[in-house]
């Protein structure tokens, strides 16, 4: 696959990958507590948070697997980035404030301290197995890419070596580093990245076919349109109503619940350190629109003018697309293989960083040793790392179909979709209403996998045989609409059942989860009213979805600056989050006008 791999290519990833280790591990030599191996010892800067949670979110199934989504469905895979911005604020201005205050260690603590011991418990099996899953298909795509990369050189490798390689050095850094090493490798793993990414993104939009981004408009205009953002509602892997339901549900998980992206916010030195570099990392998300799915989108110009139609698989996009347009001899094969590697190990880092903080906390000094020293503590996080690596090496290795032609990315998407909504409505329930009862909310945690089965047989075996729902929502469940479901119907369960219980547990830091409801729905309700007359414009087609974008834009960051107008701050708004919080969310509303 990498024939025109040359020497200074491998010099370059030989060095790349060589400073990585040196400077990630360097911190390995510090004495640590438990507070400074889980947590960096609170001491991450705004710009740590935003790489860190940059280079946990983007892994190499990202990019390759949304540029081959990007060729072969198109612009549309954008919103899994776009619409995560809306969780994003979620996590800046109502989450944080709560999850910092106590000084968790994980997420499982809040639930202990809102509800029982019992949703802590829970929490962190869910956790578990969530982040197995993860990791189970970290190591097969990571392996089988890496296999892809270096087939026919002499660095040939098998899926099970593949496996062994990313196992060992994910316990390397993990077990030896703690949480320190895994931000430092965070940062540089997406620093790389985002070269690799513009560098791989600029050389395609400049080949003749394509002439620019402009270029690609034109042309998908003229041809296939695949630079919308907006696919039917019937559409089976990307409905429109599918992203504003679904997918809003699986976004609040990923920003605000799950353990191993917020714990970058927990060890931020302070709120606002917190608060920036999560808005940062949301900047760095809209390079993946427009350097990885769109140039994917450009790639099926490219492909299709060179090679004829369908003659490339959406999976070995990213693999043709560098052979076809990055010259050989400069280096540039390596800088975009040594980022392809970063991306390889990024999330799994911090996932295997995650798993052993709940075990350590949620496990050893809940229940095996209370009174454990750092050091006992620190170690049996470090055991469990290994344990699991173990154990997710075999099943990696025995589960996985190297040779399979699977869209990987929505696979993994689908199987974790009956876990997710659960989480979400005990988090969110938990803050937003205080008689939420703790046992409502472990059955609801619970049992929403059986929930999500359910919805499953009924849509299969009942709703399809309308041929309204058929024409509306498809012939198969979409896994997007199951979600939103599960999210309903267990909110629901939550809010009957915590009634019929009426044994409300006292919420003994109810001052700690002091959330305005009326205050999240009063910014809703002003967004909503400012964006009205431009939707309703551009619906009716009095102006076009591009003309609209900008006042859309304006007013979005106009009502941030209210914002930052009433709360009085000692900063001047250059130097607010709430400010770049607004410029960010401009950025998303002209993106989801522009491309409609």
């Amino acid at each position: 696959m990498l024939q025109s791999l040359t020497t200074i290519d491998l010099i370059v990833v030989v060095l790349l990958i060589l400073f990585l280790i040196i400077a990630s591990m360097y911190s390995s030599f510090k004495k640590k507590n438990s507070e400074d191996y889980f947590m960096a010892g609170r001491s991450l800067k705004w710009y740590s948070v935003a790489g860190s949670i940059f280079g946990t979110n983007i892994h190499a199934q990202q990019i390759i697997g949304m540029m081959g989504v990007g060729y072969s469905i198109g612009f549309a895979q954008s919103h899994y980035e776009i619409w995560a911005i809306p969780a994003i604020l979620v996590l800046a201005y109502v989450f944080i404030p709560i999850y910092r205050k106590k000084q968790f260690f994980t997420l499982s603590q809040f639930l202990e301290s809102r509800y029982n011991s019992k949703a802590r418990l829970a929490y962190m099996i869910l956790m578990i197995v969530f982040i197995m899953i993860q990791l189970i298909g970290g190591f097969y795509i990571g392996s089988r890419t890496l296999g892809l990369l270096f087939q026919g050189t002499s660095f040939e490798i098998t899926y099970l070596q593949g496996i062994i390689l990313i196992a060992s050095v994910t316990a390397l850094f993990t077990v030896f580093g703690g949480m320190e090493s895994v931000v430092i490798a965070d940062n540089i793993l997406t620093v790389v990245m985002i070269l690799a990414l513009i560098l791989m993104g600029t050389l395609t939009y400049m080949q003749p076919e394509i002439n620019g981004l402009s270029g690609l408009l034109k042309i998908d205009h003229e041809q296939a349109n695949k630079m919308h953002l907006y696919l039917p509602t019937n559409h089976s892997t990307l409905p429109w109503l599918g992203i504003f339901t679904g997918l809003t549900i699986l976004n609040l998980f990923y920003w605000t619940t799950n353990q191993y992206q917020v714990q970058r916010v927990l060890a931020a030195q302070t709120d606002r350190d917190a608060r920036l570099g999560i808005v940062a990392a949301g900047f760095l998300k809209l390079l993946i629109p427009f350097f990885s799915i769109a140039v994917g989108s450009a790639a099926f110009y490219i492909f299709k003018n060179r090679f004829g139609v369908d003659a490339v698989k959406p999976d070995d996009t990213f693999l043709t697309l560098m052979k076809t347009v990055v010259p050989v001899g400069y280096g540039f094969v390596g800088l975009i293989l040594a980022g392809l590697i970063c991306a390889i190990f990024s999330a799994i880092y911090s996932m295997m960083n995650s798993v052993s903080t709940m075990m350590a906390f949620d496990v050893f000094r809940k229940y095996i040793n209370p009174q454990a020293t750092d050091k006992q503590t620190v170690r049996f996080g470090q055991g469990f790392v290994i344990l699991m690596c173990i154990l997710a090496t075999f099943l990696a290795n025995t589960t996985y179909n190297p040779s399979s032609s699977d869209n990987f990315f929505i696979t993994l998407a689908k199987q974790t979709s009956y876990i997710k909504p659960g989480l979400v409505i005990v988090f969110f329930w938990g803050i937003l209403w205080k008689k939420t009862n703790p046992t409502a909310a472990v059955i609801v945690l619970l049992g929403s996998p059986i929930i999500g089965l359910c919805c499953d047989l009924l849509y299969e075996n009942v709703l399809v045989n309308y041929d309204w729902v058929k024409e509306t929502f498809g012939e198969k469940f979409n896994f997007l609409y199951r979600v939103f479901l599960i999210f309903v119907i267990g909110s629901a369960f939550v809010v009957v059942l915590s009634k019929i219980l009426n044994t409300q547990k006292d919420v003994e830091n109810e001052q700690d989860l002091n959330v305005s409801v009326s205050g999240i729905f009063g910014a809703v309700l002003r967004f909503s009213v400012l964006q009205l007359p431009i939707f309703l414009l551009v619906f009716f087609s009095v102006i076009t979805p591009q003309l609209g974008a900008f006042p859309a834009s304006f007013l979005t960051l106009g009502l941030f600056m209210w914002y930052y107008k009433k709360e009085k701050s000692d900063l001047p708004f250059y130097l607010s989050d709430v400010f770049y919080a607004g410029i960010l969310t401009g950025t998303m509303v002209w993106i989801m006008y522009y491309f409609a």
